[in-house]
């Protein structure tokens, strides 16, 4: 597993422009990490990629 400062963090697409409710993904050799962008002193979680289709299918409405 990847330390959180090796990984190249995104923000969803659904966050927005003024920086609120927002979380960030990374991809992870073994899963997607999860983090709240606006604490990034708080651990980040792993979801399993096919989770994270599911998850991502879900709110995208396919």
């Amino acid at each position: 597993m990847s330390t959180t400062e090796d990984l190249s963090w995104f923000k969803s697409s659904y966050s927005g422009g003024d920086g609120d409710n927002c979380i960030e993904a990374a991809l992870d050799a073994e899963a997607v990490r999860v983090r709240d962008s606006k604490d990034l002193g708080r651990d980040s979680f792993a979801v399993a990629f096919g989770a994270w289709a599911a998850f991502t299918a879900h709110v995208s409405g396919s």
